[in-house]
């Protein structure tokens, strides 16, 4: 069986859910077996029978006052514990920050062997190989996977989602917790409301040092709502605290996948790239010709981006009245 963890954040199930539930159903197949996707928390019966839309054959629905909100080893407990009452061959979990907490903890319980940062469906041919991405996405890695249980983290905006409706049919399970499972627990979550989140976001303008101050960020967020995208930002910035940490892409903030990613004023260092080298599409706009970011852009713009950033949103609303 191939169980999957239906991540959801204030009982609403995210994209990269979704792409993880089309994923899990992608590999019963291969496997020739069922997919059973697995909901710790509180969502409505109506949300969970979503799900089999994109290829749930079955709900398992964890639910208790005490999982409202995460708790890592408790998420991971009750997740394993319902891996083993179905005899999972394989678990199938987004890599996004809460993934990332709970994969190895399932994988360690399970006994089984991991990987993360997960982009192809595996390769059943001879045994049970994945690729992964390696060096901040610089390169890749083909993993053989020889233990009966595997745990999959898959790197999110990587894999369609798919609608292949199956019966999806719920039923509950109490997770096996105890007390001892709730030893550390939040007092308080505060999340950016109103925004798409970096992580799930299909397309991205980012700006850096380049646009001088906090107060030239209007065109920055005006570029992102025409073109319907998230906004981020460089290191230097958020470290200068002219925009959120929460916007910080790079090797020590956000790692990102979208399909167009506009750099605005950055330079490109080596840190910057290895969060945002694994988008689709890159444009870099700066007014250095020789910044480093252009090797790595499939598009650039030398110029200042004071004048080009008028340019691109009176484009940009031309484009968007049109269609």
């Amino acid at each position: 069986m191939i169980i999957v963890y239906a991540e959801s954040i204030d009982g609403n199930f995210k994209k990269s859910t979704l792409e993880a539930v089309s994923y899990a159903a992608d590999v019963a197949k291969l496997t020739n077996t069922g997919c059973v996707a697995v909901s710790i928390g509180d969502i409505d019966d109506s949300k969970l029978n979503e799900l089999g839309k994109y290829g749930a054959d079955k709900i398992v629905a964890v639910k208790s006052d005490a999982l409202k909100q995460f708790v890592a080893e408790a998420y991971a407990k009750a997740l394993a514990n319902v891996a083993t009452s179905n005899n999972a061959s394989v678990v199938v979990i987004s890599n996004t920050y809460s993934g990332k907490s709970i994969a190895s903890r399932v994988a360690a319980k399970l006994g089984a062997g991991v990987v993360s940062g997960v982009i192809s469906l595996p390769d059943t041919s001879s045994g049970f190989k994945v690729r992964k991405t390696v060096f901040s996405g610089k390169a890749f890695a083909d993993v053989d996977l020889t233990t009966p249980t595997k745990v999959l983290a898959i790197t999110p905006n990587t894999f369609n989602i798919s609608e292949q409706p199956k019966a999806g049919e719920v039923s509950t399970h109490d997770g096996g917790l105890t007390g001892a499972d709730f030893i550390s627990t939040p007092i308080e979550v505060s999340r950016v409301t109103g925004k798409i989140p970096l992580t799930e976001a299909e397309l991205v303008v980012s700006a850096g040092r380049g646009m001088k101050g906090p107060e030239n960020w209007g065109m920055i967020e005006e570029l992102a709502d025409v073109l319907g995208a998230a906004t981020a930002c460089s290191k230097p910035v958020s470290d200068m605290h002219w925009r959120p940490h929460s916007e910080h892409v790079g090797q020590t903030g956000i790692t990102i996948k979208p399909n167009l990613y506009i750099a605005i004023g950055i330079s490109g260092a080596i840190q910057h790239l290895a969060g945002v080298s694994s988008s689709k599409v890159i444009v870099a706009i700066n007014k250095d010709a020789e910044a480093p970011f252009f090797k790595a852009a499939d598009y650039g713009i030398v110029g200042d981006a004071f004048d080009v950033l008028p340019r691109i949103l009176e484009a940009a609303k031309k484009l968007k009245a049109a269609n």
